[in-house]
């Protein structure tokens, strides 16, 4: 599928993703992002529909047909990084950029309603567009499905840009692609005292030191080599001088799972080490959790339909690499079925990088692809209705 003035609507995508990479907002604060996508979808003649998100945006194409509805998501927020990209449309604001490739998520999308807008008479049902906030906080998916747009939607698709794939390959699984990403941060409770003199007061660094290392022994004496799961502590904080034993030491980091028995097990160790060895030293620490999405669990249906339409458009088909970075499209898929792939973007540095970047080659395949599925998901799923 492609737009009645190819090289046209590929500049308009180019302008759009430059657009939102020179001027990046954070998780909750996307208004001018979110003012900028209406008005490129209204210019396009595509409705907005209002459900009160206070940032990010709702649209459709179709609906002249009685018929399923399907919804397409794009994340718009960017993250709290200084770019180091060098690009003539790096970031404008210091300290901010689409290191994450948003930008390039927003931009294919919008081009996904214009070509679906070009054919909206033939659409058998509606294709409803969730212009996401706060993806990066795990929190924006929640909103959107507390605002009411996922109410009567059947089926789900998203994407992620994917650096060490090249333009022209997707990646398609079923099953978990991204990992549950819970966070945790530890206080342990010492007795300050001169560090001349330790006995005399209760060490906490030390006891952290222990509990870090205890918590090796995790995924690799009681996680199966066929299962996975990542236990890392990314920050460690004590003491205000170099002669003085603190009163307490806080660490922080994060675990990584794929699987809801895994999850839970690496939890319960987690605890038990941290308790056990704080014990075992006279001391007493508490684990708190921040707890982040689910994995990302692909629908097996969807995945076979994503595959065949990616090679039905001549995309190289690969199976996708489960990524243990977390995603909030999982809490969407606690509700509906759906398929979330990896697009090639032949990228020089993965996520969250100061020099992150995408080939933007990779943005009308992106638009094409979703235009595409979207068709096919929509006629699939009237056919299933007229059997019935």
């Amino acid at each position: 599928m492609r737009p009645l003035q190819e090289e046209a609507f590929e500049q308009q995508l180019l302008a759009i993703r430059r657009y939102l990479h020179e001027n990046p907002e954070l998780s909750h604060e996307e208004y001018e992002t979110s003012a900028a996508i209406r008005e490129w979808l209204s210019d396009a003649g595509i409705r907005i529909v209002d459900y009160s998100l206070r940032t990010g945006v709702i649209a459709e194409v179709g609906g002249f047909h009685d018929g399923p509805i399907i919804a397409i998501r794009a994340d718009i927020d960017a993250l709290p990084i200084q770019e180091e990209t060098g690009l003539p449309f790096s970031s404008r604001i210091p300290g901010r950029m689409h290191a994450c490739g948003h930008d390039f998520h927003t931009a294919a999308i919008v081009g996904t309603a214009i070509l679906l807008k070009e054919r909206e008479q033939e659409l058998q049902g509606t294709v409803r567009f969730l212009f996401q906030p706060a993806e990066e906080k795990a929190q924006g998916a929640l909103q959107v499905i507390a605002s009411g747009a996922l109410e009567g939607v059947q089926a789900i698709f998203g994407m992620h840009n994917k650096p060490d794939l090249p333009v022209g390959t997707i990646g398609i699984k079923a099953g978990p692609i991204m990992a549950a990403a819970d966070g945790f941060a530890v206080e342990v409770e010492g007795r300050g005292s001169h560090a001349a003199v330790p006995e005399a007061g209760l060490d906490p660094i030390v006891i952290s030191a222990h509990i870090v290392t205890a918590l090796q022994s995790i995924v690799s004496r009681n996680i199966s080599a066929l299962d996975s799961a990542v236990v890392s502590v990314t920050r460690l904080n004590s003491g205000t001088a170099w002669n003085v034993i603190p009163d307490k030491a806080v660490f922080d980091g994060t675990l990584r799972t794929f699987d809801k028995g895994v999850r839970s097990k690496v939890r319960d160790r987690f605890e038990k080490i941290v308790v056990g060895v704080a014990d075992a030293f006279d001391s007493k620490a508490v684990v708190r959790w921040i707890e982040g999405p689910h994995p990302v669990i692909n629908d097996a249906k969807w995945a076979l339909q994503a595959r065949r339409t990616a090679e039905d458009i001549g995309l190289t088909v690969v199976e996708a690499v489960p990524s243990p970075a977390g995603e909030d499209f999982a809490f969407y898929l606690q509700e509906i079925p759906g398929i979330f792939v990896f697009l090639g973007t032949s990228g020089p540095r993965e996520w969250h990088h100061p020099a992150f970047d995408v080939d933007e080659r990779a943005l009308p395949i992106g638009a094409t692809f979703f235009a595409a599925l979207a068709i096919d998901a929509l006629n699939g799923l009237t056919e299933e209705s007229n059997r019935k």
